[in-house]
């Protein structure tokens, strides 16, 4: 399962992407809709970053949530969602994932409520 920030424009506009180009087979879905207690995850980590929950229940956040959903999209993504699991390319998308998020408001899809505490953030639908 992927879980995503539903308010956020960006990452609205990046599940997309993902949906119509890697078509996991995985349920995705916003946060805000999910059941967080039932999948192992606090709204903290939740707002904080992109989640993947494992069939075991293990969570995985940020690059490694994407590497992760990259693996299970196979192939062709399968390859760069292995690399990213390799250090230092796993500390270099670590880095590169934090840059982006945090500045996720900034870009493009993004909007200026990405950059708002997600208490004080409409929802997008």
């Amino acid at each position: 399962m992927l879980v995503f920030d539903g308010d956020c424009g960006f990452c609205t506009t990046c599940v997309r992407f993902v949906e119509r180009y890697l078509r996991p087979d995985a349920t995705i879905i916003a946060w805000q809709f999910a059941d967080l207690g039932e999948l192992g995850v606090t709204r903290e980590q939740a707002e904080y970053e992109l989640l993947w929950v494992d069939q075991r229940g293990r969570a995985f956040g940020g690059a490694q949530a994407v590497a992760k959903l990259l693996i299970h999209a196979g192939l062709p993504w399968s390859a760069p969602g292995l690399l990213l699991r390799v250090p230092p390319v796993r500390w270099l998308a670590h880095w590169l994932y934090r840059a982006v998020a945090d500045n996720r408001g900034r870009l493009p899809g993004g909007t200026p409520a990405c950059a708002l505490p997600a208490d004080r953030r409409p929802l997008q639908r």
